[in-house]
């Protein structure tokens, strides 16, 4: 499958045979994840992620064509049936556990010592425990317990 840049422009993929640069070149960009964090915080409106990430309006639009034309996202009827609203496929749910390691990473990592940000909580108000690859065993894994397998 080619890569399209959401206009309709055909692209050579990064790295053709390795998962993450494929992964990288549909969703690598600061806005597109941006889109993807507020979508799963509930934006569904042009003008929601507008006002949640501060985008200009042709990077959003860009972006949501992108997102759209690798089936990240895709555009619904509003119930008023006045205007389109944008909805998480399948294929967005999945970065769940992506944004969730991202945030979790820049809470360890992206901050000083005490300084104020926000935290991910369960229905009940827990805060999410962090996300650790696992073996089929249940074993915490690492890269230095894992390896990748010859390109095929």
């Amino acid at each position: 499958m080619a890569r399209d840049d959401g206009a309709g422009r055909s692209l050579a993929w990064t790295d053709p045979n390795c998962p993450v640069a494929r992964a990288a070149d549909v969703i690598g960009d600061r806005w597109s994840l941006l889109i993807v964090r507020d979508a799963m915080d509930g934006a569904r409106t042009f003008t929601d992620f507008q006002r949640r990430t501060g985008i200009a309006r042709n990077i959003l639009t860009d972006r949501l064509r992108k997102l759209a034309a690798h089936g990240l996202i895709t555009q619904v009827e509003a119930p008023s049936g006045k205007r389109r609203r944008y909805a998480l496929t399948a294929a967005g749910e999945d970065l769940f556990p992506v944004i969730v390691t991202l945030r979790q990473w820049g809470e360890r990592h992206a901050f000083e010592p005490g300084e104020p940000h926000s935290v991910l909580v369960d229905e009940h108000g827990a805060v999410v425990p962090r996300v650790v690859p696992a073996a089929a065993d249940g074993r915490p894994l690492t890269s230095e317990t894992t390896s990748v397998r010859g390109r095929e």
